[in-house]
């Protein structure tokens, strides 16, 4: 992979220096978006020498676009039904474990579970079984969703234009479609079986989300399967390609790493917190508008430092297993490990003491 003008991603970021980052920095201080050979500036080894700064910069610019507003969110899984192997998932196919799929009483008793702590967006969230949760299923998910919570979105197989447009109708507002890596030899690498391994139409769900009428749509890499620095590049490139030629779409980045999960494999690429703490200011400085979500992947004190400067919607109160609110939880396998354990109102008084506001 190459990056502008020829030059590659390597060069560019050797040659770049902390004079560089200043540069860029004075730039975002006028209200001056960076192009994209400033994010690989702020991507840069030099950078990293800077994150004070770019701290601080990045907190001046998230203030300016959402003041102190904290989104928070829950993931409701629906299904752990999976026909991909995908080797960092804990829902691949070849792992040997009991699959449920919550019925519409358990899908409603799961809802009510997390209304209850307060929460009022949900994430609703499959594995990719047409059989377990095809569109059908989804969108009688979606209707009980809607009626209990102010906002719903999804975080499922890849679809078509049309069935993403009866989503909508169904009541789903967002859409979430990491692209998990964004290097396409080491997609096919980690994506050993099933129709996830279609990299191209992975990579253009979100574009489809869009002009299906979402009113909110959230990309990203996992960060431990690739150079991180390229990944959040094209992650960044990705979003504000969707953000102009989609106006009226909130367009978002995630930034999940790859966590331990039943099966125990090992990413390739180790993504500390530096790193990932510098991949996040980098993104709030280049998409100043753009939705930022931290999941409880990530510990307490991480997540409650950058909502600061960079993050704008939490997951919280969260379980990565099916029926893991109101259901039975004995032998149920979760598709990652959860960190921040913190109950929803913890987390909000946190926020609160912080001078945030959770919404």
């Amino acid at each position: 992979m190459r990056g502008l003008k020829g030059m590659p991603f390597e060069e560019a970021w050797r040659s770049a220096g902390v004079p560089d980052v200043e540069r860029v920095l004075r730039k975002t201080l006028r209200k001056t978006d960076p192009d994209a050979a400033d994010f690989l500036v702020l991507l840069s080894p030099a950078a990293s020498i800077c994150l004070e700064a770019m701290e601080e910069a990045a907190a001046e610019r998230r203030r300016a676009a959402f003041g102190a507003s904290v989104a928070l969110f829950s993931p409701l899984y629906l299904s752990d039904a999976c026909v991909n192997v995908c080797l960092y998932c804990g829902f691949r196919a070849d792992n040997r474990f009991p699959r449920k799929t919550l019925s519409e009483d358990e899908i409603a008793a799961e809802a009510d579970a997390i209304r209850a702590s307060g929460i009022r967006r949900v994430l609703a969230v499959t594995g990719d079984s047409p059989r377990a949760s095809g569109v059908g299923y989804l969108k009688r998910a979606a209707g009980l969703l809607a009626r209990r919570f102010d906002s719903v979105a999804v975080e499922v197989q890849a679809l078509d234009v049309g069935d993403y447009a009866e989503l909508a109708a169904s009541g789903v507002d967002g859409v979430t479609v990491h692209q998990e890596v964004y290097d396409e030899p080491t997609y096919r690498s980690v994506h050993a079986k099933g129709p996830k391994r279609r990299y191209r139409y992975r990579l253009e769900a979100p574009e489809r989300a869009c002009t299906a009428g979402m009113r909110r749509v959230t990309v990203g890499a996992l960060l431990g399967l690739a150079d991180w620095r390229k990944e959040i590049f094209f992650a960044g490139m990705h979003a504000r390609y969707l953000r102009d030629r989609f106006p009226g779409v909130r367009v978002g980045v995630a930034f999940p790493r790859v966590c331990p999960h039943p099966g125990g494999w090992k990413a390739p690429c180790p993504v500390g917190e530096r790193e990932l703490v510098q991949a996040m200011l980098a993104v709030r400085l280049f998409l100043p508008d753009a939705v930022i979500v931290l999941s409880t992947r990530e510990r307490a004190e991480l997540r409650d430092r950058m909502v600061r400067s960079a993050a704008t919607d939490l997951s919280a109160g969260s379980s990565t297993e099916v029926g893991g609110y109101a259901g039975e939880r004995v032998g149920r396998v979760p598709q990652f490990e959860i960190v921040d354990r913190r109950r929803v109102e913890e987390i909000r008084a946190a926020l609160i003491a912080a001078g945030m506001d959770p919404i």
